[in-house]
C-alpha cells in the first residue's frame, strides 16, 4: 500500500493493575497477552515507520530486549500511576522515542483480538478522508434504563418495542485508535470529530481486566481461526 502519510504504532503496558497483577505478561493460550498486540503490528511493519513498546515493566523488557524490529521505551513511573491517562504516557513517548510519523496507532495490550485487516481499513479511511482521528466502535444492541426510586426507567427504547426497532447505539471497544501526532501531544486520542470504524465481530467485545476475560478471550481464540487475527 502506497501511503501519503506515516504512521507509528505505540503500545502501552503499565506492569501494575489492581484487578490482574502483571496481566500483560499473563498467558494467553500460552502467549503473553501484550504478544498479540505485538505480533498484531509486526504483521504491519511494512506501513507502520516504527514499533514501539512505552512500559515500566521489567519482564516486557526482557522478553522484547533482542528483537530488533520492536522500540522499547521505559515509561516513567509518574506516568505507571493508576490514574494515569493513556495520553500522557503515549506523549511522553512520542516526545522522548522521538516519534515523528504524521499519525500514532494505539494497539492497547487489553483489547488482543482484532480482525486481520482492521488496521489497512482503519489506514486506508485516514489516507482517502485526511481524518485527524479514528476509533474503532461496536453496535449495541440492549435496552437500557435508569433506576429512579426503586423503578427502572427506560432510556433508549419504549416498552415493548422490538430490539430490531431501536435506535442504533455504539460503543467504543478499544481496539485501536489512529490520532494525529500534533492530537497527542495536545493531550487528546479522541477530538470531537473523530471517525467512528464499525467492527461488527465478537473480537470487539473482549477487554482483559479479569480471570473471568481471559476465560472468554480463549473461548474466541478456539473459536475462530487464527488467521483471522493477530
Amino acid at each position: 500500500m502506497e501511503l501519503s502519510h506515516s504512521f507509528t504504532a505505540i503500545i502501552p503496558a503499565r506492569k501494575n493493575s489492581k484487578r490482574l497483577p502483571g496481566k500483560n505478561m499473563l498467558l494467553l493460550n500460552d502467549r503473553p497477552l501484550i504478544d498479540f498486540s505485538v505480533k498484531y503490528a509486526l504483521r504491519h511493519k511494512d506501513i507502520l515507520d516504527k514499533i514501539v513498546i512505552t512500559t515500566d515493566d521489567e519482564k516486557i523488557f526482557d522478553f522484547y530486549k533482542t528483537h530488533r524490529n520492536i522500540l522499547l521505551h521505559k515509561r516513567p513511573p509518574e506516568l505507571a500511576e493508576d490514574d494515569t491517562p493513556t495520553v500522557d504516557a503515549v506523549r511522553e513517548c512520542v516526545l522522548n522515542v522521538p516519534v515523528e510519523s504524521d499519525y500514532i496507532v494505539l494497539l492497547q495490550p487489553t483489547n488482543p483480538l482484532r480482525p486481520a485487516n482492521l488496521l489497512v481499513k482503519a489506514i486506508e479511511i485516514i489516507e482517502r478522508t485526511k481524518q485527524d482521528n479514528l476509533m474503532t466502535v461496536s453496535p449495541l444492541i440492549k435496552k437500557l434504563g435508569r433506576i429512579e426510586d426503586n423503578r427502572f426507567m427506560p432510556y433508549n427504547y419504549t416498552p415493548g418495542q422490538r430490539s430490531q426497532d431501536m435506535e442504533p447505539l455504539f460503543y467504543e471497544n478499544g481496539l485501536l485508535y489512529i490520532t494525529k501526532r500534533e492530537d497527542i501531544l495536545a493531550g487528546k486520542i479522541i477530538t470531537e470529530n473523530v471517525y467512528p470504524l464499525v467492527v461488527e465481530h465478537p473480537f470487539g467485545t473482549v477487554d482483559i481486566d479479569t480471570k473471568e476475560d481471559f476465560d472468554y478471550a480463549l473461548f474466541l481464540l478456539k473459536k475462530y481461526d487464527e488467521k483471522s487475527s493477530f
